[in-house]
């Protein structure tokens, strides 16, 4: 009778170790998975920070997905400048250039220039 009980002890036991094994192996591929997902979205966020053009100022949209067609015109535009008034000044900075200073003045009056994916364009 020991040797019966024992025996539905043991295997009752074996039944809840795989079933505990089979949610431990569920939990680490649903990890492994969701790891998976935010590697994916990091790489992803990566890409769109470095295919993009910032404009920092009083503006809506900071962010401006750059294409190769992209001008500071174009880019103020789509950043929805929000001053009281017209900007004094416009830097734009490229990675291991000088900055160049435009004045709002001149970029009225039809001065334009393309942009590169990571330009900075700083309004003040």
């Amino acid at each position: 009778m020991w040797f019966f009980g024992g025996l539905l002890v043991v295997v009752i036991g074996a039944g809840c170790a795989s079933k505990s094994d089979k949610q431990a192996r569920q939990r680490a591929a649903l990890m492994a998975a969701q790891q998976q997902q935010a590697a994916a979205m990091q790489q992803q966020q990566q890409q769109v920070n470095s295919s993009a053009v910032w404009v920092v100022g009083n503006v809506r949209n900071p962010s401006i997905p750059w294409t190769q067609d992209l001008t500071l015109r174009r880019a103020l535009i789509e950043a929805d400048y929000q001053g009281p008034g017209d900007p004094n000044q416009i830097v734009v900075l490229r990675n291991g250039s000088q900055p160049t200073t435009i004045n709002a003045k001149d970029l009225l009056g039809g001065f334009d220039m393309p942009l590169q994916a990571c330009d900075r364009v700083e309004v003040r």
